[in-house]
C-alpha cells in the first residue's frame, strides 16, 4: 500500500479493466513461480523492518503535523502514515548473521534519537507504542486528522462506499467501547512493527504456516495496546480495532460469511500462489488503478514484471502475515510480512521480539513433521485472538500439551526453539543471550508493555487521578522508559 495513486474515484469501466488486469497478473505470477530465478539465499536471510510511530505535543496529546515533522527530519527512510499524527520508519533489508543485530539496535536508536530531536524543533515528540493512550474522539473528529494524500483519501472513500454505512466499533474487553465512525480515523490509531523475511518461493508456504502458528504466542508476549479512547480494552486492542475499523462488510454480508479484508486466513497453504489466488477470488478492488505494464510482454522479454495491479490489490487485503512479491534491482523475490506486533515499548524490546520471531520461525518451518500438521487452522486463529485479548493471561493450545499458559509455552517450548533457530541463522551467542534473555525475563515477570501501561494507570487512579490525567502521566513515564531503552519488564510502576 506504499504506492501513491492518481485518482480518488473510479468508473465501472475502470473497475472491469482492473479486474481483468489483476487476473492476468495472477496468471503471469503463476508462470514466474514456475520459471523465474528468484533472489533468495536460505542460509543468509535478508530481514526488513518497518516501525510506525506516533507524534505528541508537549502536553502528550496527539500532534497532527506529520508533514512539518517529516520536512524537518528530511530523511527518505521516514514517511507519512494514514493519521496526521503518525509517521513510519523503514529499515533497509539486512542479514542478521553474527552480531549484525547489535548494529541494527544501535542504528535504530541513532535514527530515532535524531528524528526525535528534529521533531522537537516543530514541537513534537516521537512515541513508539501500539495505540497512543491520550488519543480521544475529539482528536479524530478534527478535519485535519488524515495525512494529505490521494491514496488515503481514496481508500477512506472506497471502504465506506463498499459498506454503505458508518462503522460500528464494539470492543468488549476489561471495559467496553461502543461507538460509530464515519471515517477510517480509528484505524490510524493502530501503529505496528512489521517484520519482513525474504525466502525462496518453494519455502514460502512452510514459513507462512509457521508464522500463523506463532502469531498467538507472539502477540500475547509483545502486547502493548491496552487503551483506546480512554477505555481499557484488550491487551493488544490494535488487533480488534484494526479489524473492525476497516471492515467493508455491512452486517448482512457478515451474516452470509463474506470474508473480512483484515483476515487471519482460513487454511494452511502449500504455495504462496494460494494466498494471491484467494485475494483475487474473494475480494473486490478498492483502488482499481491500471498501470501501463504488459506483464506477458515483460516476462517474454526476460524481464520480471512488477505486477503492479496484483501488488496493489494485495496491499488492500490486510492479512496478519501477508505475502509480498517485489522486484528489486531487476530480480524478483517473495517475502513474508509479519504484521502481528505493536510498536515499542523500546528498541531493545523490539529487537527481542525480532529475535524471538525469526528464531522460532526457522525451527518451525524446517520441522520434518511441522506443528501445523498437528493443529487445526481454527486453533491457531483462536490462539491469536486470545493472545491479543488477554496477553499473558491467555490460555493457548499447543500440540502434545493442550491448553497452556503463555509463560509456560514461551519458557518451556518456544525459547529453546528460538535459541536453536537463531543459531541456525548464524546469529552470535552474545546476540542470542541479550535479546532472548529479555524475552525470558518478560515471560517470567508476566509484564509486557500492555501490563505495565495498565498497572501504571491503575496505580495512578488509586491515588484519585482521573482516567485522562492518568493516561497522560503514564505516557510521560512511558517516554522516559522508552528513551532509557531498558526492557519494559524492568520499568517501575509508580
Amino acid at each position: 500500500m506504499g504506492d501513491e495513486i492518481t485518482a480518488t474515484h473510479y468508473t465501472r469501466e475502470e473497475r472491469q479493466r482492473y479486474r481483468e488486469k489483476v487476473q492476468l497478473c495472477l496468471d503471469v505470477f503463476e508462470r514466474i513461480l514456475a520459471t523465474a530465478t528468484f533472489d533468495s539465499d536460505r542460509d543468509d536471510p535478508l530481514t526488513g523492518l518497518e516501525v510506525e510511530l506516533n507524534l505528541v505535543d508537549a502536553d502528550r496529546q496527539p500532534f497532527l503535523g506529520n508533514l512539518a515533522v517529516l520536512e524537518e527530519i528530511a530523511d527518505p527512510a521516514f514517511q507519512t502514515e494514514l493519521g496526521a499524527y503518525n509517521i513510519e520508519m523503514n529499515v533497509p533489508p539486512r542479514s542478521l548473521v553474527g552480531d549484525a543485530a547489535m548494529g541494527l539496535e544501535q542504528d535504530l536508536r541513532t535514527s530515532l534519537d535524531a528524528a526525535d530531536a528534529k521533531a522537537g524543533r516543530r514541537g513534537a515528540d516521537i512515541v513508539m507504542i501500539g495505540i497512543l493512550p491520550t488519543l480521544m474522539t475529539e482528536h479524530l473528529a478534527r478535519p485535519d486528522w488524515m495525512s494529505p494524500s490521494a491514496r488515503y483519501s481514496a481508500l477512506n472513500d472506497m471502504v465506506f462506499a463498499a459498506r454503505g454505512e458508518d462503522v460500528h466499533l464494539d470492543i468488549h474487553g476489561v471495559e467496553r467501547l461502543s461507538l460509530y465512525a464515519s471515517t477510517l480515523a480509528p484505524e490510524s490509531a493502530c501503529t505496528s512493527v512489521q517484520l519482513h523475511l525474504q525466502v525462496a518461493p518453494q519455502d514460502f508456504a512452510q514459513h507462512w504456516n509457521a508464522a500463523q502458528v506463532l502469531a498467538g504466542p507472539q502477540v500475547a508476549l509483545g502486547a502493548n495496546s491496552p487503551f483506546f479512547f480512554g477505555r481499557e480494552l484488550w491487551r493488544e486492542t490494535r488487533i480488534e480495532l484494526f479489524a473492525q475499523s476497516t471492515d467493508t462488510r455491512p452486517q448482512e454480508l457478515k451474516n452470509q460469511g463474506v470474508r473480512p479484508r483484515v483476515w487471519f486466513g482460513e487454511r494452511w497453504i502449500t504455495s504462496i500462489f494460494d494466498l494471491f489466488e484467494e485475494n483475487v477470488r474473494y475480494f473486490p478492488a478498492l483502488l482499481p488503478e491500471v498501470s501501463d505494464e504488459d506483464p506477458v510482454s515483460e516476462l517474454e522479454a526476460g524481464r520480471p514484471p512488477k505486477l503492479q495491479e496484483l501488488r496493489l490489490h494485495n496491499g488492500t487485503i490486510y492479512r496478519w502475515n501477508r505475502p509480498v512479491y517485489d522486484v528489486v534491482g531487476g530480480a524478483p523475490h517473495v517475502r513474508v510480512e509479519n504484521r502481528v506486533l505493536p510498536a515499542g515499548p523500546t528498541v531493545v524490546d523490539i529487537m527481542a521480539n525480532v529475535a524471538f520471531y525469526y528464531g522460532v520461525l526457522r525451527v518451525l518451518a524446517e520441522d520434518e513433521r511441522p506443528v501445523w500438521s498437528k493443529m487445526t487452522f481454527p486453533a491457531a486463529e483462536e490462539n491469536f485472538r486470545e493472545g491479543a485479548r488477554l496477553g499473558f493471561d491467555a490460555q493457548l493450545y499447543w500440540p502434545a500439551i493442550g491448553q497452556v499458559t503463555v509463560d509456560e509455552l514461551v519458557l518451556r517450548r518456544l525459547l529453546p526453539l528460538a535459541h536453536e533457530g537463531l543459531e541456525r541463522w548464524g546469529v552470535g551467542a552474545a546476540v542470542r543471550d541479550r535479546y532472548l534473555g529479555v524475552i525470558e525475563q518478560r515471560a517470567m515477570s508476566g509484564r509486557n508493555g500492555a501490563a505495565w501501561q495498565a498497572e501504571t494507570v491503575h496505580a495512578l487512579e488509586d491515588r484519585g487521578t482521573s482516567r485522562r490525567e492518568a493516561l497522560t502521566q503514564m505516557l510521560t513515564l512511558y517516554l522516559e522508559g522508552m528513551h532509557a531503552n531498558e526492557p519494559v519488564h524492568t520499568w517501575p510502576v509508580p
